[in-house]
This record gives C-alpha cells, structure tokens and sequence, in this order.
C-alpha cells in the first residue's frame, strides 16, 4: 500500500465527485482535537465544513507538494512571495472555513522538485540540502500563519515515498547503508523544526509518520533517527499511521518484527520514550495518527483485506475510544470523508464516511460520536 496511491485517491474526490450530495446540517457536535479528517474544502462550489462540523471533527488535515509549489529555485526561499512559489489557493479556502467552524489546519509538506534533489521527474527523493526543505517550510509558515501543525513527509518508510531508502532484512539491524533513509529524514525533520520554530514558537513539528510495515519497520526507523552527532532530531510529535485489519484494542498481541499496528500503539509509546524522549523530560511525546482507515465492501487496489461497513464502524468507535481515553494520542486522523472515485476495474478503496453520492455510511455515525 503506498501514499501516491492514497494521493491520487484523495486528489481526484473534489473533481470527481459531481453526483456528491452535501448534507445540510442545523447544528454540529463540539469541534473535537481528538478528530481530525481529510477530504475536499468544497464540493461543486459548496463547503464541506459544515459536514465536518457536523461529525465534530477538530482539525482538517491537507498536504502541499514543494515539488509543485517551487518547481523552479526561489531567489529568496524563505519569502512566501518569492516569485517562484506558486501557492495553492484551497489552503486559503480551507482556513477562511476551518475558521468559521471552529476547525484547526494540520499541514503535511513532501515532495522535492528536481532542482533540490538533482532527480528531476521523481519528488521522492529527498533534497541534496536539508535547509532547502527547512526554508520551503518557513515559507509555508509564513505563507500560512494560521497553521500550527506541520507533518513533515508522509510515510518516509516507504520506498514508494521516499528516497533514498534500501529495504531492511527483517527482524535484523539496518547495515550502513540501509541507515542513509533515516539519518537523511532526520537532517531534514530537525533542519525544518528549526525553520517552524523561528517563524512562531507556536508551530508544532510532527516528525517520524511512520506505517504499520514499511520497508523499513518501525522499530528500525525509531531506533535509527539520528544526526551526525547521534543525536536524534527535534519533534514536538511522533506521526505514525497505524492501518490494522483487526480490533483496534490496544494492549493486545503485538505484530511483532518492529511493525506497530493501533493495538501496538502502547510499544510505540515506549520506543519513543526510549529512543527519541531527548533530553529526557521528553519522554511521553504525544502520538498524532495523520490516517487510519478501514476499506469496505470488496477487493481494492491498495489493500489486502476489506471490512464491512458495520465492521467498519464498530472499529472506527473503539479506535476513537481509545484515541479519547488515552493521553498519549493527540489526535486520530480519518481518511476520508468520500469513498473514492471508481476505477475502471471496480478496485477502488471505499474509504469514506459517506459514499460518492453523500449517503452516510455507519462509520459517518460512529466517528461523528466518538
């Protein structure tokens, strides 16, 4: 399962969504920072906030691409107004909403251009110079400050997402080789938690946003963040998207192989403390899950498993439980508000609350009462 997949999915809802009806709704329940969600700021011209409202969702979750926004190199990469930035006018939209409905932004950055990385036509790979990424950062910050939550790359363990990165061999250490990914990550997590900071001390960097599996595990990209001096880098969060296909109930038989799914969720909590709670009153860094969920009705391109919708549900209302009831979760991000569009060869991943005609799924409910 990979991100551009994901990507393309989320990208295409607000396009391709032309039979999507948008529920009215009077009132909403109280905006919770426990919920977060990812979906379109407006559908055929109307706003989707009031159905995030509505489900009482806190914080709105989207992503820019530096690959996109600087194709070319700014002269001055710390000034939003740099004429090479080309910046994207949704995030306007969504925060003049978000607004409105008493809504947070969380902003996730990735993506090189080639003039950063010298790999033009592939935005995984990551830029020759971390301050190059960490100035696209404070642009954005500057571009945006209103935004207080920043993920920085998305599921970095992943070769699909980012490079350079060499599959580990399980259940061993990383060679020499196999640690460039996460040191190089990690260059560019601290290098932007800097820039952020610099811009306002409100500013809270997300770090690590590992997956369950990966191509390297969990475990292995924890124990391997580090900078030249063994230090590992700064982060007021660690981001991690723990998809299971089992009862989100934390505490239960763990994965195992350095892979953390929602019920391993306390392991990682102590691998945190352990290996990144530097100095140590760092120790109980709160966990920001940016995407869970769960696909239903059939077979779907990305994953290999689907659940039914009353399956669905019932997962999503003991994963917001546990999300309410534990401290050390920040918030739990649903991806997404839509199923998405269908495919030519009917594999589309229905992952939304509300089906591509904005009817309610049962999990609309459970995570509206959650």
């Amino acid at each position: 399962m990979g991100m551009d997949a994901r990507r393309a999915g989320l990208a295409g809802i607000a396009i391709l969504l032309v039979m999507a009806m948008v529920p009215a709704f009077a009132a909403g329940a109280t905006p919770s920072r426990k919920k977060a969600i990812w979906g379109p700021v407006r559908v055929n011209g109307v706003s989707q906030f009031p159905t995030y409202k509505d489900l009482g969702a806190g914080i709105f979750m989207t992503r820019v691409n530096w690959w996109s926004v600087a194709a070319q190199r700014p002269a001055h990469p710390r000034d939003p107004n740099d004429p090479a930035y080309n910046w994207p006018t949704d995030v306007d939209d969504a925060l003049q909403q978000a607004n409105l409905y008493g809504m947070r932004v969380a902003m996730e950055l990735s993506d090189t251009p080639g003039w950063a990385s010298g790999h033009s036509g592939d935005p995984r790979w990551a830029p020759k110079r971390s301050a190059d990424f960490a100035n696209f950062a404070a642009a954005a910050a500057k571009r945006w400050p209103q935004i207080h939550l920043w993920l920085i790359w998305p599921e970095p363990t992943q070769k699909a997402n980012f490079q350079p990165l060499i599959s580990e061999r399980r259940d061993r250490p990383l060679t020499r080789k196999m640690k460039r990914g996460p040191h190089r990550y990690a260059a560019i997590l601290d290098a932007s938690y800097g820039a952020l900071k610099s811009v306002s001390r409100k500013n809270l960097v997300i770090g690590g946003n590992t997956f369950t599996t990966g191509d390297v595990s969990v475990l292995n990209w924890i124990k391997n963040l580090k900078l030249p001096n063994g230090k590992p880098p700064r982060m007021d969060m660690y981001g991690h998207n723990p998809f299971n296909n089992r009862p989100p109930v934390l505490g239960g038989l763990p994965l195992g192989h350095g892979f953390i799914d929602f019920t391993d969720l306390p392991i990682l909590a102590r691998w945190i403390d352990r290996y990144l709670g530097r100095p140590r009153h760092r120790a109980g860094m709160k966990i920001f899950i940016a995407e869970l969920m769960y696909p239903t009705d059939h077979r779907n391109f990305e994953f290999d498993y689907f659940v039914s919708r009353k399956t669905a549900a019932r997962w999503l209302g003991e994963a917001l439980h546990a999300a309410r009831n534990w401290s050390r979760i920040y918030t739990l991000g649903w991806t997404a508000l839509y199923d998405d569009p269908v495919r030519p060869d009917r594999l589309q991943v229905e992952r939304g609350l509300l089906t591509r005609a904005g009817k309610k799924k049962p999990a609309y409910f459970a995570y509206r009462r959650g």
